[in-house]
């Protein structure tokens, strides 16, 4: 029989950050397969996850928003990537690379009606770049690809700014508008000395120091913000990709130019927050600005229903235009550990976060 290793939730979270007690490593024996380790299912794969991802949206995951106690323990899912062991699926062969989400267990049989929810990177990358997969060609690489090019609608020369400028996100979305579109790029990040990284690695022309800021008021901080923008940027921003939340949404919509645009990404600032994130908008100066806020999720990008991801990405890496920045956590022991990571003790992480199993 094959050995499996799975990631548990012990229970509900509903504020504060997640930490390693509250997740725990089960193991059980593969099941849904013959006795020559095949599927058993028509249509069916077996999967041996290389990869797994911990992203900051699946904070909200463990919130029971009305659910019983008992439905809090329960294995986790996410993003992960792998190799095809067995398959009776005519779309897949062993040894073909895959990137979706999935339980995270390091060995599965993927049912039928979920395959179509994988995606192959066999002609984009080798075994050596899997971790890739749950990244830069991803949920993240995606998110950054759809959210930049078509809900912010860039324009050559235009001012974009970037709140957490230095995540698996954040990074991408910059080196897109520097590298790709020719966008003047503001980041902010944790530190100066990712203020420094991203500006060097990331081609970044101007970075803010979140940390340096007085926060402790909102309106002051934001104010704050808004000042170093100011400064760095004069005649304002075009565009605003946001990750964070709270002052950072603020001084942006405070610092947007008429007909300027806001992609919603995350609000990571409230996520441990019992009811999470919350922004106050004037809607009537976005009718006289003719400015734009629209929140998105990147599954039209990632499944190819819209644009060329797989392709454009993997080939703006081809030519250096868009850099790959991981931090890695080995073993599927180390999964709950590299989640507290995305909350507490940042300044360790650069890029995005992965497992390697």
């Amino acid at each position: 029989m094959v050995a499996v290793k799975s990631v548990w939730q012990k229970g509900f979270l509903e504020s504060g950050a997640p930490k390693e007690e509250h997740f725990e490593i089960k193991e059980s024996e593969l099941s849904g397969v013959t006795a020559d380790n095949q599927p058993e299912e028509d249509g069916a794969v077996i999967v041996e996850v290389r990869y797994m991802s911990c992203d900051p949206y699946m904070r909200g995951f463990l919130k029971s928003q009305g659910r019983p106690a008992e439905e809090g323990k329960k294995i986790v899912s996410a993003f992960v990537s792998g190799i095809i062991l067995a398959s009776r699926n005519e779309n897949w062969k062993v040894n073909d690379l895959f990137g979706g989400s999935l339980p995270l267990s390091t060995v599965q049989v993927v049912p039928a009606k979920a395959v179509a929810g994988l995606w192959n990177l066999s002609q984009y990358i080798g075994e050596e770049s899997l971790s890739q997969g749950i990244g830069a060609l991803g949920m993240p690489g995606s998110t950054a690809y759809g959210g930049f090019i078509d809900v912010l609608e860039p324009k050559e020369g235009q001012t974009i700014f970037v709140s957490a400028a230095s995540g698996a996100v954040g990074s991408i979305v910059g080196q897109i508008a520097k590298n790709v579109y020719k966008c003047t790029t503001v980041g902010s990040c944790g530190g100066q000395a990712k203020c420094e990284h991203i500006k060097s690695d990331f081609g970044y022309d101007h970075a803010i120091d979140y940390k340096s800021i007085d926060q402790s008021g909102a309106d002051k901080g934001a104010a704050e913000l808004k000042a170093k923008l100011k400064e760095a940027v004069p005649m304002g921003i075009d565009m605003y990709f946001e990750n964070v939340g709270g002052i950072h949404f603020d001084a942006a919509m405070n610092s947007l130019r008429p007909k300027g645009r806001v992609a919603v990404c995350g609000g990571i600032s409230g996520y441990n927050d019992k009811d999470g994130p919350r922004q106050e908008v004037d809607i009537l100066s976005l009718i006289y600005t003719a400015q734009r806020i629209e929140g998105f999720v990147c599954t039209p990008w990632l499944t190819g229903q819209q644009g060329n991801f797989l392709g454009d990405m993997s080939q703006w890496i081809k030519e250096g235009k868009v850099k790959v920045e991981e931090t890695t956590y080995n073993g599927v022991e180390q999964w709950a550990t590299a989640f507290n990571s995305l909350f507490e003790n940042t300044h360790r992480n650069k890029g995005k976060v992965v497992v390697k199993v």
